[in-house]
């Protein structure tokens, strides 16, 4: 695979406790990791190719299925999917209903032995974008807001989480510039604690666009067209 060229990716922010004493749920990339090293970053990573063929339990929530259509060629029941299986194996935390799953594909079974199938009804969409030229692999991410309350599991069980992210913890959304973060996390992080207070799906999302040129923002759902 060209390791240059542009992967779909996606990733979630939990988010606890939010009408109280606000926390998200982070761990830190292993020191030889190939792409952002020992950095601190939300549950995520690149959109499998069988992850659009996943039955969703639900369709994904209006307006968020219409925002993730814009300007992508990739089904919003894929990048959802893939959110939460990136989930589910970097934290062993579940986003589905209680259902039985016989058939489930390689790479989701062990989601399906804890007796659920994964739904994206807690799912909303808020950020999307692009990792800039120089890394060692480039994503377009979309970030995913979902709330801990949407859980089927123990939120401070990671016993079944893969060994990808270390130190996972609920980190206090006000102390979370204090850790090692991408520079991309921490604009998500503004537009997070910028949205705590509304539950509700956001108008617009912004999409942060690195180019060959320039970097700049745009808002899906919004009149500013892509240049």
């Amino acid at each position: 695979m060209d390791k240059t060229a542009i992967r779909d990716a996606a990733t979630i922010i939990v988010l606890r406790d939010r009408a109280t004493a606000p926390r998200i749920l982070m761990g830190q990339r292993g020191a030889k990791a190939a792409f952002m090293p020992n950095k601190f970053v939300f549950p995520g990573g690149a959109v499998d190719a069988g992850d659009a063929d996943i039955p969703l339990v639900h369709p994904i929530p209006a307006p968020c299925d219409a925002r993730l259509g814009e300007n992508s060629t990739l089904p919003a029941s894929a990048l959802a999917a893939a959110a939460i299986r990136e989930l589910w194996e970097e934290t062993g935390q579940i986003l589905g209903v209680p259902a039985d799953w016989p058939d489930a594909p390689q790479g989701w079974r062990g989601f399906a032995r804890t007796g659920h199938r994964p739904t994206p009804n807690g799912l909303q969409f808020v950020f999307r974008a692009i990792t800039p030229k120089g890394l060692p692999r480039r994503f377009d991410a979309r970030f995913f807001l979902a709330d801990a309350d949407a859980l089927r599991s123990d939120p401070d069980d990671f016993t079944h989480a893969e060994d990808e992210l270390s130190d996972l913890q609920w980190i206090p959304l006000a102390k979370a510039r204090d850790f090692d973060l991408p520079f991309i996390t921490e604009v998500v992080l503004a537009e997070i604690a910028a949205r705590v207070a509304d539950p509700s799906p956001p108008a617009t999302v912004p999409f942060f666009i690195n180019d060959d040129e320039d970097r700049f923002v745009v808002q899906l759902g919004g009149r500013s067209p892509l240049r």
